[in-house]
């Protein structure tokens, strides 16, 4: 009797550490699931970080220091990858992609230069992703006291333009004639940089370039706001190039740009929404 009651409680001590090792078991299966679906999590998010090599972006002048500040956070976020900008009028840089040079990103300060691009089939699906508007900028102290448009047509009052196939001159040209006056500059720059350095260095009186350009120049230049009623615009498209070298890179900064990060930047630099 005392040996039957011996087996019964072994057997009894078998089932419990049976019930125990389930229970042990189905804990670890849970705690792995949870693992394998971190992991997964991580693996995804970190599957941007794949990106590798360097991405080519050609951008309008008018963009160089948002897009440079743009740049380092994209390489902050995509550690293996490094952004290469060269900066330049939109009219230039559609020729050049016309003419074959390697790039991976064009962001225009017009849709007729982009629109030159994917004419060629060099880009496809551009979007627009930020508007700028013209001010006009005299060097500190306005010497010429420039306060109107208007001003700008006075014999006396040396301005300087963009070219007129360059965004900020063509812009520039229908601020003109919305004002009714017709403007002889003294001189015609490639592109928004140099026009507004002929003003920095007090060499005219004034210049017509990109609320943005004058907000980047600081104490270097003082900004005459033109009237809504007579002002004028452009939008800013940016397309990955069909024959992008990193075509993943390209996707990727052009996907950037649109995000709100990037765009906190470019509201900060005076850009406003398309």
């Amino acid at each position: 009797m005392r040996r039957a009651a011996v087996v019964i409680a072994a057997l009894a001590a078998l089932v419990a550490a049976g019930c125990s090792s389930s229970s042990s078991s189905t804990s670890t299966t849970s705690a792995a699931g949870t693992t394998a679906a971190a992991a997964g999590g991580s693996g995804s998010a970190s599957s941007s970080s794949t990106l590798s090599g360097t991405v080519t972006v050609l951008a309008a002048a008018s963009l160089t220091e948002s897009f440079t500040t743009i740049g380092k956070m994209f390489e902050t976020a995509h550690p293996g990858v490094t952004v290469k900008f060269s900066f330049g009028a939109s009219s230039t840089l559609a020729q050049q992609i016309n003419n074959g040079a390697p790039a991976d990103v064009f962001a225009s300060a017009s849709a007729k230069n982009m629109t030159q691009v994917t004419d060629k089939g060099g880009a496809s699906n551009p979007k627009n992703f930020v508007k700028n508007e013209m001010e006009i900028a005299a060097p500190p102290g306005n010497p010429a006291h420039v306060a109107t448009v208007n001003d700008l047509a006075k014999p006396d009052v040396k301005v300087a333009l963009c070219e007129v196939e360059v965004p900020c001159g063509a812009t520039a040209e229908k601020v003109f004639a919305n004002a009714k006056v017709v403007v002889k500059p003294v001189t015609r720059e490639p592109d928004v940089k140099a026009t507004l350095t002929k003003v920095e260095l007090k060499e005219v009186d004034a210049g017509v370039v990109y609320v943005t350009d004058v907000k980047a120049a600081g104490a270097k230049v003082v900004g005459v706001v033109i009237p809504t009623d007579i002002n004028a615009s452009t939008e800013y498209p940016i397309a990955a190039l069909t024959k992008a070298p990193n075509a993943a890179g390209a996707q990727a900064f052009v996907d950037y740009v649109l995000s709100a990060p990037a765009q906190q930047v470019l509201t900060a630099a005076g850009f406003s929404a398309p």
